[in-house]
């Protein structure tokens, strides 16, 4: 891999895994389309990136989260940071466990099948689909600070079908299914940034021994984390006003494209 291509993959990593637009679809296109060798380091690296990213960008968040769930747990004062922060934590859990299991399933039948091109593009077309119809048609009843349990369950635990589907996307799955529980667009995005964190930190550190600290990886971290820290402030600013409809469409437009390129390939 030379240092152009760890750039442009940095890039692509950053603005992918945190827009809805899933960044597993374009890790995998990039390298099939121009056949490219991207070693399991490098992913690391992508990943790494974009966790530096939402962790700084959210640092007086998390740290209001810790602190609260601290407080709420050895001196028993309720707050909201207190009870969001425990939501996330209790919930991490089951979506990592889960997210583990179907992932190797999912690894299993792509090798097996050779079918990983086309479950893509249907992924990709199908959470486009529905992401644009549940956005269109929920209300937005329910702001970050007032989340409930039983949202915050819904939506980490769908974190585990990005597993299962390469193409659905984290960040697309659980603000669906945020907006399908009436959560506002922005919170939605908020949310889903923070909910990924733990998941994210937990891939990396699984993979940590697969590391090689090359002028590569630097870069593919750099890009990455640069990215998506511009990103998250684009995506957070455009919900105030903006709907998912310019992600939906991307997503299937993309789709159709893979389904194109793969039955030329056959």
């Amino acid at each position: 891999m030379t240092i152009l291509q760890s750039i442009f993959l940095g890039v692509v990593q950053g603005l992918t895994e945190l827009l809805p637009i899933s960044s597993s679809a374009h890790l995998n296109l990039i390298p099939w389309i121009f056949n490219w060798e991207m070693p399991e380091s490098f992913d690391v690296a992508l990943h790494l990136g974009t966790l530096l990213a939402i962790t700084l960008f959210f640092f007086k968040d998390w740290l209001q989260l810790i602190k609260g769930g601290y407080e709420q747990a050895v001196k028993k004062k309720k707050s909201t940071e207190g009870r969001i922060f425990w939501y996330i934590v209790i919930v991490t859990i089951p979506t990592g466990i889960l997210s583990l299991i179907l992932d190797n399933f999912s690894d299993m039948l792509c090798e097996k099948f050779g079918i990983e091109m086309p479950l893509i593009a249907i992924a990709l077309i199908v959470l486009g689909i529905l992401l644009y119809l549940v956005d269109k048609k929920s209300e937005a009843k329910t702001k970050y600070e007032n989340i409930t349990f039983k949202q915050s369950f819904l939506i980490g635990i769908s974190q585990a079908i990005a597993a299962a589907f390469p193409g659905t996307s984290r960040s697309g799955i659980t603000m669906t299914v945020a907006r399908a529980l009436k959560v506002d667009r922005e919170s939605a995005a908020k949310y889903s940034f923070l909910l990924s964190t733990p998941i994210i930190l937990a891939a990396v550190v699984v993979s940590i021994t697969s590391i090689e600290l090359t002028l590569q990886f630097f870069m593919g971290v750099l890009f990455s984390f640069i990215v998506g820290i511009i990103v998250i402030k684009f995506l957070l600013n455009y919900l105030k006003k903006g709907s998912f409809k310019i992600f939906a469409m991307y997503r299937v437009v993309l789709g159709i494209f893979i389904f194109i390129l793969y039955f030329i390939r056959l």
